[in-house]
């Protein structure tokens, strides 16, 4: 998130996109996978929705690779659709969650967000004026939610514990 702020000038100054970005384009996604993989082995190897969404990293990863080889157009439209069904995917489970696991608003929140930025992010792939600025700014608001969403599960297992 920070290289991809750094960059940020770059990130509009042409239709290609800048190396570092790109590598940290790919590699987002593939966070999430890595992510989702710790998540089911926390949760159960059983859930079925953890492994739709590995799936749905893996391939969002491979389109990143050819995407960000192409335009910034298609680097966003790819990164934009990745956004939007993984955010569907994190909104259903923190919701299935909530009741057994607890603290999943943060997750709930992060999950909706993905969804409406993964939707106006896949929508401005188009116009001749796109850059990966929003990209960024996504990325900033993942990362807090992730950060809230761990303290409130941390405060909540320890709280229980008690």
């Amino acid at each position: 998130m920070v290289l991809v702020l750094t960059t940020s000038a770059s990130l509009v100054a042409t239709d290609e996109t800048p190396v570092v970005a790109a590598v940290l384009l790919v590699a987002y996604p593939l966070w999430d996978v890595v992510a989702t993989v710790l998540d089911r082995r926390r949760a159960g190897a059983g859930d079925r929705v953890n492994t739709l969404n590995i799936a749905v990293g893996l391939a969002a990863t491979a389109a990143m690779t050819v995407a960000v080889l192409d335009t910034i157009g298609s680097t966003l439209l790819v990164f934009g659709l990745w956004a939007l069904v993984s955010g569907a995917i994190q909104l259903s489970v923190a919701i299935r969650r909530r009741r057994t696991v607890g603290s999943q608003w943060p997750m709930m929140i992060s999950g909706g967000q993905s969804v409406l930025a993964g939707a106006v992010i896949a929508g401005m792939s188009g116009s001749a004026t796109s850059d990966l600025t929003t990209v960024a700014g996504y990325a900033a608001f993942g990362a807090v939610w992730f950060l809230v969403s761990a303290v409130a599960l941390t405060i909540r297992g320890e709280r229980a514990t008690r």
